[in-house]
C-alpha cells in the first residue's frame, strides 16, 4: 500500500499547486487521476489554448502552465497513480483515510483533498450502434502510449485541439493516420490546422470531411470503419479507431462518499480551510462549492494553500509554524535540493 500524507485526488492545477505548498511544510503528497497524464482538462482539453488571468503572466498557454506546475513541484518527489479512478475512501480508526481506484490501487494518508475540477472526466463517445462491442480491441478514447500505434492504420475522429495534436504527433509514429470531422472547419489551434493541412498535402495524413464514421466492422477487434460522406457510406481498412470527442465531467464515484453535494459540487468552509462536512477531507478548486465562490484556477491555489496550513495544523497540534516568505526561508526539496535567494553581500567602503 503506498504511504503518503496527503491524498491528492486531482491532477489538475489545484491539485499539483497543492503538492508545493504541501512541500514547504514537508508533507509528502501521492496523486490519483482517471486520466493519464497530469493537467486535468488543460492538458487534455485545450493545452495550446492562452489564459490570461494567472498572476505575473499577462498569456501562458494551459500545456505550458502545466509543465511549469510540474517543474516547480519536482523537488518534492510527488507519486502519481494516473489512468486510474478513485473510487472508493474509507476513514481508519485512527483518523486517516484510505482511497481504492478502480484498479485496485490504495493510498494509505493522513488527510485527503479533492481537487477534481468540474469531476472525473469520461471520453464523449460517438452514437455507434456496436461502439462498445471493440472498445479496446481497437477503439481507444486515449493514446497512453503512442507506440502502441507503430506501423499501424489509424483513424482519428474529432475537429478540436486533441484530434488535430494527436493526427500530426502520429503521422510520424503510424503507417497511415486518416482524420475525419464532420464539418470542414476545425476549432483547434491556427497552428495545429495548418500542420494537417501541410501533412496532407505530403500525403501523411488522409483528411475526410465534412464525414462521419457510422459504422465498425471486424472479426473480433476492428478492421474497418464505416464512413458517412454526403450521404454515400464506404469503407476503410484500419487497426485502430480513436474518436476524439472531447471529456464529458461527472462528479463520478465522489458523490457517494457521504460528501454535503449542492448542485454537483462538494460544499465546504470557506471560513476557514475548505473542509468538507467529514474531518480531514478538504475539497478545492472548482469540485468545491461556497457563498461566492467563483472557479478560477488562482482562486483554486488559495484555497490549496489553506487546505496545506490546517492539514499541518492538524498533523502537528501544538507546534507553531512559522509562516516566512519563500524569498526568505528559500525552499527545500525531498530531493535534496535547495533554492534561495541571493545573499546580500557584506563590504566595508573604506
Amino acid at each position: 500500500m503506498i504511504q503518503t500524507d496527503i491524498i491528492i485526488i486531482g491532477a489538475g492545477p489545484t491539485g499539483l499547486f497543492a503538492v508545493f505548498e504541501a512541500g514547504l511544510l514537508k508533507l509528502r503528497c501521492h496523486i490519483i487521476d482517471a486520466l493519464p497524464q497530469p493537467g486535468g482538462q488543460l492538458a487534455e482539453l485545450y493545452p495550446k489554448k492562452p489564459i490570461f488571468d494567472i498572476p505575473g503572466y499577462p498569456s501562458v498557454g494551459a500545456g505550458e502552465l502545466i509543465d511549469n506546475l510540474m517543474e516547480q513541484i519536482k523537488q518534492f518527489e510527488p507519486g502519481f497513480t494516473l489512468a486510474e479512478q478513485a473510487t472508493t475512501i474509507d476513514k481508519q480508526e485512527d483518523g486517516t483515510f484510505i482511497v481504492t481506484t478502480n484498479k485496485g490501487t490504495q493510498v494509505h494518508g493522513k488527510a485527503v483533498a479533492i481537487a477534481g475540477g468540474l469531476g472525473s472526466f469520461e471520453p464523449r463517445k460517438p452514437l455507434i450502434d456496436n461502439l462498445a462491442a471493440y472498445e479496446e480491441k481497437g477503439v481507444e478514447y486515449f493514446v497512453k502510449n503512442p507506440e502502441q500505434f507503430r506501423d499501424k492504420k489509424i483513424v482519428i475522429a474529432g475537429g478540436g485541439d486533441s484530434a488535430l495534436d494527436w493526427s500530426i504527433f502520429l503521422a510520424e509514429v503510424a503507417a497511415e493516420v486518416t482524420l475525419i470531422h464532420r464539418r470542414n472547419e476545425f476549432r483547434g489551434a491556427l497552428d495545429s490546422v495548418d500542420k494537417v493541412i501541410e501533412l496532407k498535402k505530403q500525403g501523411k495524413i488522409n483528411l475526410i470531411t465534412p464525414a462521419e464514421v457510422v459504422g465498425i466492422k471486424g472479426d473480433g477487434k476492428v478492421e474497418a470503419l464505416v464512413i458517412e460522406k454526403e450521404g454515400e457510406t464506404f469503407d476503410i481498412d484500419t487497426d485502430y479507431f480513436i474518436p476524439l470527442f472531447g471529456l464529458s465531467p461527472k462528479l463520478g464515484p465522489i458523490a457517494n462518499w457521504g460528501l454535503e453535494i449542492e448542485k454537483n459540487a462538494i460544499k465546504v468552509d470557506n471560513s476557514l480551510d475548505y473542509q468538507t462536512n467529514i474531518e480531514g477531507i478538504y475539497a478545492i478548486g472548482d469540485v468545491n462549492t461556497y457563498p461566492g465562490k467563483l472557479k478560477l484556477i488562482l482562486c483554486g491555489f488559495h484555497e490549496a494553500t489553506l487546505m496545506c496550513q490546517s492539514v499541518y495544523n492538524k498533523l502537528n497540534p501544538g507546534k507553531k509554524f512559522v509562516l516566512k516568505y519563500t524569498t526568505v526561508s528559500g525552499v527545500d526539496g525531498f530531493d535534496g535540493t535547495r533554492k534561495e535567494a541571493e545573499k546580500a553581500v557584506v563590504k566595508a567602503i573604506d
